[in-house]
């Protein structure tokens, strides 16, 4: 008997927590993003209707109080690093991080001739997924997304 069938006779379905939290977590993101430069018109882009990130639970949200990915998207300089911080501290956990593209990712083509820029904003807050590109496509995101469902359906509760 199917487990279509089981749930149409009253049957029952018994699973462990963390797979139901995990499964709950991992099918509605809700990314807090944070776009400065180039890569957040890719970012603006998957979320628009060629792509639409919504098929996958993906809902940005404009307050940090109310997301639990945030997705840096482009150049990160020294000034903008302790907002970023601030707006990271203020999510609730468990909380994940995107870096999207070579100049969040790695400081890009500007960290060595400019002073302000960071070199990759894993110095100032922890990363979990890095998504490649210069800009990154829509497409990229996409798979950054999914890996990080991936990520998050192996979590356990004692880890969080």
């Amino acid at each position: 008997m199917s487990l279509e069938q089981q749930l149409e006779n009253g049957g029952v379905v018994v699973t462990k927590l963390d797979d139901l939290l995990n499964w709950a977590r991992l099918s509605s993101l809700w990314p807090l993003s944070f776009g400065i430069a180039c890569c957040a018109i890719e970012m603006m882009g998957s979320m628009a209707s060629n792509y639409d990130l919504d098929r996958f639970g993906v809902f940005p949200r404009p307050s940090p109080r109310q997301a639990d990915v945030i997705i840096i998207a482009g150049t990160v300089t020294f000034k903008m690093a302790e907002r970023i911080k601030r707006l990271y501290e203020q999510m609730p956990e468990p909380k994940y991080v995107i870096s999207m593209g070579s100049c969040s990712n790695c400081g890009g083509p500007y960290w060595e001739h400019g002073y302000h820029v960071v070199k990759g904003v894993d110095r100032i807050i922890p990363v979990d997924i890095y998504v490649q590109g210069c800009p990154p496509r829509p497409e990229a995101l996409i798979g950054g997304i999914l890996e990080l469902q991936k990520k998050i359906s192996t979590q356990s509760l004692s880890t969080i």
